[in-house]
């Protein structure tokens, strides 16, 4: 079975890739990674852990139709093919590409631009001794709302510490825990921003997280 256009398919149709398990309760819980993201007008759960990485979560309240990034960058370098209208490959990886996607998928679905909510979470400092690529994160998303007339109804952002998010699209309501830094996150970041440097948007990428 397919969705009509304009519709959702439902968890079961969708061919996404994403990792999706049940909780004690029953409730459907998505995982998110860098590079996703992910739209939905069903009861489940969106799930992610956050180091320097920002995720919008933005829903249309009237229709309960919600979803859910993960970026790592701001935006691509712009030389050669890394350019974030190369949407068929890793592109979402950038903030520019994922915003862009993200929104556009709630108005498919039938969301409109004028009932938007957003909270954003994440962009802490995790690497020391390296650029705070958290902070230009943050900073990005911020601007791109600001420019788009999206209002930012809550935000838990910047610090030192990794997050991990829960967000319901269906309710609105977010949970946020933060947890104390973690080597392993630190090394993994590292290895996946030296990796995103060198491989083209269509490249095949390990996430991190």
């Amino acid at each position: 079975m397919y969705a009509r256009k304009g519709e959702l398919q439902s968890s079961a149709q969708r061919g996404d890739g994403l990792r999706r398990y049940r909780d004690r309760t029953g409730k459907v819980i998505v995982k998110l990674l860098p590079g996703d993201f992910y739209v939905t007008r069903e009861d489940e759960v969106l799930d992610t852990v956050l180091g320097s990485c920002v995720s919008a979560c933005i829903r249309n309240p009237r229709l309960r139709i919600g979803g859910m990034n993960h970026f790592m960058l701001p935006r691509p370098s712009g030389h050669g093919e890394d350019t974030w209208e190369n949407i068929a490959g890793r592109a979402t990886r950038y903030g520019s590409a994922s915003m862009e996607q993200l929104i556009n998928k709630i108005l498919a679905a039938g969301g409109t631009r004028a009932d938007l909510e957003v909270k954003i979470f994440g962009g802490a400092r995790v690497l020391a001794g390296l650029s705070d690529i958290g902070r230009h994160n943050v900073a990005f998303v911020r601007e791109y709302l600001r420019q788009e007339g999206l209002r930012v109804v809550s935000e838990d952002v910047g610090a030192d510490c990794p997050r991990h998010i829960q967000y319901f699209p269906m309710t609105g309501r977010a949970r946020v825990r933060h947890l104390r830094p973690r080597a392993d996150v630190v090394t993994q970041e590292q290895q996946f921003l030296k990796r995103i440097e060198q491989a083209p948007v269509a490249g095949e990428i390990d996430l991190f997280l």
